[in-house]
This record gives structure tokens, sequence and C-alpha cells, in this order.
């Protein structure tokens, strides 16, 4: 298991955020996610998204405590056309990671949460409820850090899956030797994304006794931010994003490892199922 024993002072620094209240009093406290990004073998999209919205997202993660918000999307071909760099630590091959589901933890349950997840997979796997036609691409757990919001006392980071957003940018950088993730922050506070809420995140090694299927890896001093979009995720990709990695570069703070946009699924139909490729 990953070491979670500092769990309660090092889930979250919130040194980047500017809202107003305190976080110390907040009945609701984030405490880190769980990110997973799959891909379906070709020709078996439909029936992935149907079997994930159907019965894993509730049964994998969303019926077990303390996970108190969940959220699906999906990279259309028109988002991975925007997608960098075009090959990476994160992922060899950018047209990989069709869809992508983020669920929220609760701040001081993070460990158990982790143990229930790792027992409950296999125990849908031993009742034949997985679903063989598919990737995983990158799935890990990460460790809230803190979030930004363009407004004072602008929305909680604990209510963004909630919101329905029309999609969000995903970023993952790694930081370069000799610097920390409070630099790296300062530098994107500089330039504020158009985004409604962003938030960072740190990753946590996977379980030991984890499927052989599942894989995601901490990467080199790895970071990956979250940005909620209220407007289009393709022409807010296009406005502020697509020129990130070649300007975190340029300050020496890092590299971009992925980035993407992603619209968020619409649940009970098959929208984009046939515009991943």
């Amino acid at each position: 298991m990953p070491d979670t024993t500092n769990e309660t002072t090092n889930e979250t620094t919130n040194e980047t955020t500017n809202e107003t209240t305190d976080e110390t009093t907040k009945p609701i406290r984030l405490g880190g996610m769980l990110f997973t990004l799959v891909e379906p073998h070709k020709g078996h999209e439909v029936a992935y998204n149907r079997w994930y919205e159907r019965d894993h997202f509730y049964a994998g993660c969303m019926i077990g405590a303390d996970c108190f918000a969940g959220g699906r999307f999906v990279a259309t071909k028109a988002c991975k056309d925007r997608r960098y760099p075009a090959t990476s630590s994160f992922t060899d091959d950018p047209s990989a990671g069709s869809y992508l589901a983020l669920y929220w933890i609760l701040r001081g349950r993070f460990g158990s949460w982790i143990q229930w997840g790792t027992d409950q997979v296999h125990r849908l796997h031993a009742d034949n409820r997985m679903f063989e036609h598919r990737e995983h691409v990158h799935t890990l757990m990460y460790r809230f850090h803190g979030a930004r919001t363009p407004v004072t006392d602008g929305m909680p980071v604990e209510l963004a899956l909630d919101r329905c957003f029309p999609g969000i940018v995903a970023v993952v950088g790694e930081i370069a030797e000799g610097h920390a993730l409070v630099e790296v922050d300062e530098w994107f506070g500089e330039r504020p994304a158009p985004a409604e809420l962003v938030a960072t995140f740190t990753p946590i090694p996977l379980p030991d006794d984890v499927p052989e299927d599942v894989k995601g890896d901490v990467g080199h001093d790895r970071f990956i931010q979250l940005a909620f979009i209220a407007g289009d995720p393709l022409a807010a990709f296009d406005e502020h994003f697509m020129t990130l990695g070649d300007d975190l570069a340029a300050r020496g703070l890092g590299e971009i490892v992925f980035a993407s946009p992603f619209l968020r699924t619409i649940p009970g139909t098959d929208t984009y199922a046939d515009e991943l490729r």
C-alpha cells in the first residue's frame, strides 16, 4: 500500500487557493482523486461506454465509502489532434486514451479508500464484471495539492465534478531538478487560464496487488493540473494551452508530458463514441 501515514497534513497545502473559506473548517474536503484514462479496442467503443457508465462507474468506485463525486470525460479525434507532446514518459501514443474518469476522495480517508478500491476491483474480476476489450493508458491515485479560481470566493474544488462543465483540460508535467511545485504553481498563477477552477494533484504509487492490466507510473516529480472549462474546451485549449509546454520549458521549471482537452460525456447516450478515431 502507498504510505498514507501523513495523510492528514500532506493531502493538501492549499497554498494556491484564493477562496475566502477557511479550508480547516470546510465540512467536506477533497483529499485526492482517482485518475483513470482508458482506450477501448477498436469496434468496442459503444460497448465499453455502456459497460462503464452503467456498471463500472458505480460498482468500481461510486458505491465505495468516502468517494463523494465522480465524472466522465471523452477525447474525440478533434481533442487528440491537439495533444502534445507526440511521445513522452506519460504515453508513447497520443492517440490512446479516449475515456477519462475522475473520482474525488474525502480528505482523511484516502488510504482506506485505496484499499477498498483495490479489493473491489478484484471482486469484480472474480464476478466476471470487467470489460476485456480495453487498455489502461494511465490509472493512478493522486493527492490534492491546491486549487485556484479566477475570482475571490470562487467555486470550491469539491463541487467541480458536480457542476457538469462542458469539459476540462488535463495537463501533466514534471518539475525540473532543483525546482519545486510551489514555483510551478506560482508560474501558472501568473498566466490565468480561461477556466472556472484549476486544481493541482501529485501522484501516489499503485498498490502492489492491483490487477496486472492497470498501469500508471508516478514519473519524475510529476503533477497533474485539471482546468475546468465553462466554455468550449477546444477553443480554450487553442487559446491558452497550446504553447504552455514551450513556455514552461523556456522558464526552466519543467516540461509538459501530456496536455489534452476532454469533453464531458452525456450519460445514457453514446454521444462521441463514433468520433474517437
